[in-house]
């Protein structure tokens, strides 16, 4: 019983001590950068038939690969614009196909960068609402400014994400 108690002590002391140290560390958040990141401009919302291009071109990547995947593709406001399920698809991938496009358009980047900053440790980012940190989100900007975004899913992050590049290359070139 003494040397649990010690023993105890001890590991209170180590986590005390690393506490303490942690909260001396400067937090890199308190950066004020010069400019804002992702502040990309709104463009004119996306059309249907811009959105199939999107879509084919995507889907002609996942079909070579091997990989059946749902491909979404959104306006600049993160409205639904076009989606396919291809044939084997999983299901549970439809809602995450669309909502990393939905993400990507509102916040105007990559879902990458979130899963980035949660592998991070930048846990703030589990606080926003609407986000996904998972990779397969891309923006699609024309001119400049965002049109609207493309999100895929069904694969692992890193898959998902190759077929989203290959389809936003139709619009981002």
């Amino acid at each position: 019983m003494r040397y649990a108690l010690i023993a105890g002590s001890l590991i209170g002391a180590v986590l005390l001590g690393q506490a303490i140290a942690q909260a001396q560390q400067p937090n890199p958040l308190d950066t004020v950068p010069e400019q804002m990141p992702f502040n990309i401009p709104y463009g004119a919302p996306i059309s249907v038939d811009e959105a199939k291009q999107v879509i084919a071109a995507a889907e002609a990547e996942a079909k070579q690969r091997g990989w059946p995947l749902n491909i979404a593709v959104v306006d600049s406001g993160g409205n639904l614009v076009a989606f396919e399920r291809m044939d084997g698809a999983q299901l549970a991938s439809i809602d995450v196909a669309q909502h990393k496009a939905r993400a990507a358009a509102r916040f105007r980047r990559e879902t990458k960068i979130f899963e980035n900053a949660i592998q991070g440790g930048a846990n703030y980012a589990l606080t926003l609402d609407g986000i996904i940190a998972s990779r397969g989100g891309i923006p699609l900007i024309r001119d400049g400014k965002l049109i609207g975004a493309v999100g895929c899913s069904g694969a692992t992050g890193s898959q998902d994400e190759v077929v989203c590049k290959a389809g936003a290359s139709v619009i981002s070139k």
